[in-house]
């Protein structure tokens, strides 16, 4: 049976315990308590992702890159391919995507000690997992510290019935601080396992990313290859791309980097309002360079985790 929607309302913070939900109040300094029993062989059991064939991390070092936009895409890409498409969101202080797919307001249910994933269209093609959905009031700020965030991202991999996914993309906040060190070491025994890393022409930009690229190799993830959003403006009115910031970079990235690039996004009015308003922006702008750009990048996306996966 399923209870009643999960919220985390007046502040306080979601921990975990033997995989069910458990409320603390704001500041009451208790680390999570670790799982003992039958919670203890739960929190080990893989078998949530069991049904996931291939997982994506979409990654950057860089604050405002566009990570959510490129995950968000991608999944309606691989969607638009045939492919059953789960999407994690682990920015944990500005979950974004439910916003992105028209599915804000919609519940998380518990589920014989698993949360449900919500579905963001009816042929449950798309299953989406974001805090976003467990705040009662969306403008409450989450501030938590590291081992609740590591908690709740260890609820979202081990805890969600995932069911049978062709990809889960796994949307990251910047940097390589705690979230991601907890989404690493939760996905880590899954595979196969690439990450995407975004970047933008600048080269402020790139600096950052380079050190996301160095994250990567520390940690053993193998990069799948670099992506240039925002690289340049495309006129809606006729398709001409110009250069609002500088040019080239992310490809310069990924050679010096030696991973392969996958392509550029440029900045497209019909993308940012697809992505407001939570409209399939690839199904609806199949004429827009954008939409050239995202599709080639899923496919090739596709080509490198089957080979990854032979």
């Amino acid at each position: 049976m399923r209870d009643q929607p999960l919220k985390i309302s007046q502040g306080r913070a979601l921990v975990v315990i033997g995989l069910k939900a458990q409320n603390v109040g704001r500041g009451s300094g208790r680390e999570p308590r670790r799982a003992t029993g039958s919670g203890m062989a739960a929190a080990a059991e893989p078998g949530n992702l069991a049904g996931v064939r291939h997982i994506i991390l979409v990654l950057s070092g860089k604050g405002g890159v566009g990570k959510s936009t490129i995950s968000t895409e991608l999944a309606l890409a691989l969607r638009h391919q045939g492919k059953k498409v789960g999407i994690l969101d682990t920015d944990v202080c500005g979950p974004s995507i439910p916003h992105m797919l028209r599915a804000q307001g919609k519940a998380v249910h518990q589920c014989d000690d698993v949360w449900v994933p919500v579905f963001v269209d009816q042929e449950q093609s798309i299953a989406l997992m974001s805090v976003g959905f467990l705040l009662e009031d969306p403008d409450e700020a989450v501030v938590w510290r590291g081992p609740k965030k590591h908690a709740l991202i260890q609820q979202f991999v081990c805890g969600v019935a995932w069911g049978d996914l062709d990809y889960l993309v796994v949307d990251t906040p910047p940097g390589t601080s705690d979230e991601h060190m907890a989404t690493v070491e939760a996905l880590r025994p899954y595979r196969p396992l690439g990450a995407l890393v975004v970047t933008t022409p600048q080269a402020v930009s790139v600096g950052d990313v380079r050190r996301e690229l160095t994250f990567c190799k520390k940690t053993g993830l193998q990069v799948l290859g670099v992506i240039e959003n925002m690289s340049g403006f495309a006129c809606p009115h006729c398709s001409e791309c110009t250069n609002v910031f500088s040019r080239g970079g992310g490809e310069e990235l990924a050679r010096l980097a030696g991973v392969p690039f996958l392509g550029s996004v440029p900045l497209d009015p019909q993308l940012t309002r697809s992505l407001e308003e939570g409209r399939d922006f690839i199904q609806e702008f199949p004429k827009s360079t954008s939409y050239t750009a995202l599709t080639s990048i899923a496919q090739k996306v596709l080509h490198r985790m089957s080979a990854l996966h032979s």
